[in-house]
């Protein structure tokens, strides 16, 4: 572009600084978001470098909780081509779709959706791009993913909200979801597809279904490199703060780590992939993993969930109870009382289910209630962080999915702790492509869940935080892709040979050069004619 289309003196002010002002200018958080979605297409280097200097204002809009909304209103706040969409109607070309991405060479990592089950809001068909788009931009700014390797994907498959298909601005196909063969037979062809003209990409799978989600991540997960964050992710960053809660939950009641019981609400792959991860943390102290198994307890919409209820999904059959034969248990005090937990875990997707009296339940059992809400976004949380500060007195050790701003409380100010994924899955995917994994073990998954409870720094112990603060993001990244490095060579799934011959103080040191970081931005000086 020609020198004289810029102000005179453009070049003496810092642009970085005007972004600034004009996305703080708006009201609207959607508003933000089309904003930055905006800026990003205009000036990729200039979005990621105010993204890295303000991590903690723009994530909550680029991720939870207002991605959810932009995913909502997608189809009528489009502007312009962003990711790739790849359709029910591409069946048997699939591999040509891929092959027009622009980077195929390049491309390390994609974020595959088909927006089935998008943050607990339901299924939002190609509207779930977005969900893609906002995960890929925290690899890039907590794990310095290079942005050029980045493929966000829509599974355009179809959608069965009615809203959707009668809304003649809706940008997917019109049809209902397909089923059975048909569904398993697009989903091979699109692994297939991604394997050949991909050869070098980690596949994270993102917002399925309950059922595809298990279903799909059990049926490539040892023949691709792939994982899924709603199951593995959200499990091993809960695990992390989890490990946390029960340390200051346990020197608060004297009872032993190994003592703990866990209570979830909901039992979706979220719920149950989270209930699976924690197995580990009992595990880990001896037990057996029946032992560990019944030390938890999930609840659904019909109760506590038990192992004689009739029609019983399959997934939900691994924590089912057999050792309960009364009645069917639908109260959630009458749970709390039955089960007596020290830690109720939500990921119910149903507001403000943890009531005064469920709250009142558990501090009558426990010195320091562990209280989880992690539904996102924040509308759908079951437990607002001031509600839990003044119920417990201040005594809660407290982690939701959504952030929170702190409370004062009597006058002491409290924090709350985010069970934010963002924490482990830049780490695990940089670990990943870094090792040139043949695929992603849980004993990966777990030692970036044990890595990211040891991160805490002695400041953001003493503060009694579960998880160390957000702005250390790539330091904490570069820890956990170390672990993953070294899991991945225990078990012998290293293709990198070479990261073998380096300690770890200099494989520390390559992980962090390996980070992108945006290029300068300003515009250099030059003579106007």
């Amino acid at each position: 572009m020609s020198v004289a289309r810029f102000p005179p003196h453009f070049v003496n002010t810092d642009h970085r600084l005007r972004c600034l002002a004009q996305l703080r200018s708006k009201v609207v958080s959607l508003e933000k978001y089309i904003y930055l979605n905006g800026l990003k297409g205009r000036d990729a280097n200039l979005f990621y470098d105010i993204l890295l200097g303000n991590m903690s204002e723009m994530i909550p809009i680029l991720y939870t909780p207002t991605v959810g909304e932009a995913c909502v209103n997608y189809s009528h706040i489009w502007r312009r081509p962003e990711g790739l969409y790849v359709s029910i109607q591409d069946k048997g070309r699939i591999r040509d779709v891929l092959a027009s991405w622009p980077n195929v060479q390049d491309g390390r990592i994609a974020v595959v959706t088909d927006g089935s089950r998008i943050l607990g809001l339901g299924d939002l068909g190609a509207n779930g791009l977005p969900i893609s788009i906002g995960k890929l931009d925290l690899y890039i700014a907590g794990a310095g993913i290079k942005p050029t390797s980045t493929v966000p994907i829509c599974l355009d498959l179809g959608t069965n909200t009615q809203r959707y298909l009668d809304d003649p601005l809706y940008i997917g196909v019109r049809r209902l979801r397909p089923t059975g063969q048909e569904m398993d037979a697009f989903m091979d062809e699109f692994m297939t597809a991604m394997s050949d003209v991909f050869p070098n990409l980690l596949v994270q799978f993102e917002d399925f279904s309950t059922d595809n989600a298990f279903r799909y991540l059990d049926r490539y997960r040892y023949k691709y490199r792939v994982f899924n964050d709603d199951i593995q992710g959200t499990g091993a960053v809960i695990l992390s703060g989890f490990i946390n809660a029960a340390r200051l939950s346990s020197a608060a009641s004297g009872r032993p780590l190994s003592d703990h019981r866990l209570l979830f609400f909901g039992a979706g792959s979220a719920g149950i992939g989270v209930a699976k991860q924690l197995l580990s943390y009992f595990t880990r102290s001896g037990m057996t993993p029946e032992e560990a198994k019944s030390r938890i307890y999930t609840v659904d919409s019909k109760g506590l969930i038990t192992a004689d209820r009739k029609g019983l999904q399959e997934h939900k059959k691994f924590f089912a109870r057999a050792d309960y034969d009364g009645p069917p248990l639908t109260n959630s005090v009458d749970i709390i009382r039955h089960v007596k937990p020290t830690a109720l875990l939500g990921l119910s997707t149903r507001k403000n289910a943890f009531t005064k009296d469920v709250v009142k339940a558990m501090s009558a059992l426990n010195a320091r209630p562990i209280l989880f809400p992690l539904s996102n976004p924040v509308h759908l949380c079951e437990l607002d962080y001031q509600d839990a500060v003044a119920w417990t007195n201040g005594n809660v050790i407290y982690a939701s999915g959504s952030p929170y701003e702190p409370v004062i409380h009597d006058g002491t100010r409290y924090e709350a702790g985010q069970g934010n994924n963002m924490y482990i899955f830049p780490g695990i995917g940089l670990g990943a492509i870094l090792s040139k994994t043949r695929h992603v073990s849980d004993s990966m998954i777990e030692q970036a869940a044990v890595a990211l409870a040891s991160s805490l720094n002695a400041e953001e112990q003493a503060a009694g935080l579960v998880y160390p603060r957000l702005t250390r993001i790539r330091e904490i990244s570069a820890r956990i892709a170390l672990v993953v490095v070294r899991q991945a060579q225990k078990e012998e799934l290293d293709a990198n040979r070479y990261l073998r011959t380096l300690p770890d103080a200099d494989l520390l040191g390559l992980i962090h050069d390996k980070m992108w970081q945006p290029p300068a931005t300003q515009l250099v000086s030059v003579s106007r004619l």
